[in-house]
């Protein structure tokens, strides 16, 4: 699929009182993704949302990043105002883009390039998602996009057929429940010979009685050990990753 993007208008995000929300097109769609920065010369962090597309608890996490110094971009891969709340719905959208990897891959590039015209310090970045955008991640990385680091917060962690890790650029840091019933712990374990294999360098981490979506406030999942425990590693992994 043939790439076109275009940065049409940044609108102030009142409601976060940081960042702006950004208008921009994919192959001729319209998105709208969300951006932070501290400074200029910031790191640069590509977030990639759940099944439910960009909400607030996206939002949330890259405020309280911007906090830490890093410029962060939250991609929408859905589409400009489409934001599920119903669960076929989400299926439905999340499978659509498992189904079509090429489009998976030019979205996330699309919202790299926006954050280029913002200003960012693609150059100088890692990306990290969390469930959905956790696997949507790790697609990143096998294409061998040129970012320092992947990270997936509870995310799928299966790989396609025909796909591998020969490409990946940077390391790959995995943040996982023992108790997601989603995500089998055999994938996790096929995932980690798979970064072995392909000697990228990495590091996963299984957090007890966590189940998926163990990070998302106020959730039924919501498990505060774990969140508190996988952000602190989440941090100084990007503390080491751009020293």
């Amino acid at each position: 699929m043939r790439l076109l993007l275009l940065l049409l208008l940044l609108i102030p995000n009142v409601a976060s009182g940081a960042g702006v929300s950004v208008q921009y097109q994919v192959g001729g769609k319209p998105y709208e993704g969300y951006y932070v920065s501290p400074g200029p010369d910031a790191p640069f962090l590509l977030l990639v949302h759940d099944w439910d597309g960009l909400t607030e608890y996206e939002i949330q996490r890259a405020g309280m990043l911007a906090k830490l110094g890093y410029a962060v971009f939250a991609a929408d891969l859905f589409g400009a105002g489409i934001r599920p709340t119903k669960v076929e719905d989400k299926r439905k959208l999340t499978g659509e883009l498992y189904a079509d990897r090429d489009k998976m891959r030019n979205l996330m590039n699309g919202a790299i390039t926006a954050a280029r015209n913002l200003g960012a310090r693609i150059d100088n970045g890692a990306a990290f998602g969390y469930c959905f955008g956790g696997a949507a991640v790790l697609e990143l990385a096998r294409s061998g996009a040129g970012l320092k680091g992947f990270v997936s917060f509870h995310g799928g962690l299966a790989t396609p057929e025909g796909q591998g890790y020969d490409q990946t650029k940077g390391s790959v840091l995995v943040l996982h429940g023992t108790a997601d019933a989603s995500v089998s712990m055999e994938q996790f374990a096929s995932l980690a010979t798979q970064l072995e294999t392909a000697q990228i360098p990495h590091e996963m981490i299984t957090y007890s009685g966590a189940p998926h979506a163990f990070t998302v406030f106020g959730s039924p999942s919501y498990r505060e050990d774990a969140d508190k425990k996988s952000w602190q590693r989440f941090v100084g992994f990007l503390q080491e990753t751009f020293k």
